[in-house]
């Protein structure tokens, strides 16, 4: 069987200072130019990621994440095989489709900073919200556990591990009830509920967005968060960005859509090593890493090269 690459886009928790430290200073201050990323920010880029509050905060990550995943696909696409399919976890999906060439590389920056406004105010009508992750724990009795809560499955990454997102209040008892159990939950860096039906307003709104952006085929299929299922039309890229807002992300559907798929090589774009670890336990014949495992980028190509 030929060699088939996956790039995988990941989401918000892993961003770091040196996030972009790969890609040639020259190269970055142009991309930050072009895409206008300070504006997004609101702040120069410098200051954002020198800076663990405004780093960890939902209207600087969101955009801050696609802008490192947008530069990363600039400087690597040029030396890389087509991929055969595109995934992105959470506001990674905004990436996917960057990479996938359904939307240019400011536009998708430019969405992230309008999505996470959008989130960052549905969430303010609601009271404080929070996201838990829960490994090593059946999904049945954590969705049993949740059943009478403001609290919701909000992703799903294998049969025994999920991330739920609600009130602050109840995510809180939950952890406690679930390390009553000797089982670990742990509360992650993001202050909305993302992918949980708190969010339905955003979704909505976001989706009004989408439609006022231009937007083309993908290029390459990218595997929907909601439905695992492969896009190949701008309508349906809008649909399920919208959606994901608000609706449960199958990240372990996703990954087996990639084997279905035939890939036999995927490569994170980093920031963060998670995709590329889930993937490799759930599917160990797929090679994976992530950028944020190399120092230089003619190491990731070399690597990725081998593989062809």
């Amino acid at each position: 069987m030929s060699a088939r690459l996956a790039i995988l886009c990941p989401g918000q928790g892993a961003q770091h200072a040196q996030m972009f430290d790969l890609i040639d200073a020259g190269r970055r201050a142009a991309l930050f130019s072009e895409w206008q990323l300070e504006k997004h920010l609101g702040m120069p880029v410098a200051a954002a990621l020198a800076d663990d509050a405004a780093l960890f905060s939902n209207r600087i990550a969101q955009p801050l994440i696609v802008a490192a995943e947008m530069a990363m696909w600039s400087a690597l696409r040029d030396a890389l095989p087509a991929p055969a399919v595109v995934a992105g976890y959470s506001i990674g999906e905004l990436s996917a489709y960057g990479v996938a060439g359904s939307l240019g590389a400011g536009d998708a920056v430019a969405l992230a900073a309008t999505r996470a406004r959008l989130m960052d105010e549905c969430a303010a009508d609601g009271g404080t919200q929070a996201m838990l992750a829960v490994p090593h724990f059946d999904s049945g009795r954590v969705r049993a556990l949740i059943a009478d809560h403001r609290l919701f499955i909000a992703i799903e990454t294998a049969e025994d591990s999920v991330i739920v997102g609600g009130a602050n209040d109840e995510a809180l008892a939950l952890q406690g009830r679930i390390r009553g159990y000797g089982e670990r939950a742990c509360m992650l860096p993001v202050g909305v509920a993302s992918h949980t039906p708190l969010m339905q307003e955003a979704a909505e709104r976001f989706g009004e967005e989408l439609r006022t952006r231009r937007f083309a085929d993908p290029r390459t299929p990218v595997v929907a968060g909601i439905s695992a299922q492969l896009v190949y039309r701008k309508e349906d890229a809008r649909s399920s960005l919208a959606r994901q807002i608000a609706e449960t992300i199958r990240w372990m559907d996703c990954m087996d859509a990639c084997a279905e798929a035939g890939v036999t090589v995927a490569l994170e774009l980093g920031p963060g090593t998670a995709l590329s670890r889930m993937l490799r336990s759930r599917h160990p014949h797929i090679e994976c890493r992530s950028v944020a495992e190399f120092r230089a980028l003619s190491s990731i190509e070399s690597w990725v090269a081998r593989h062809f």
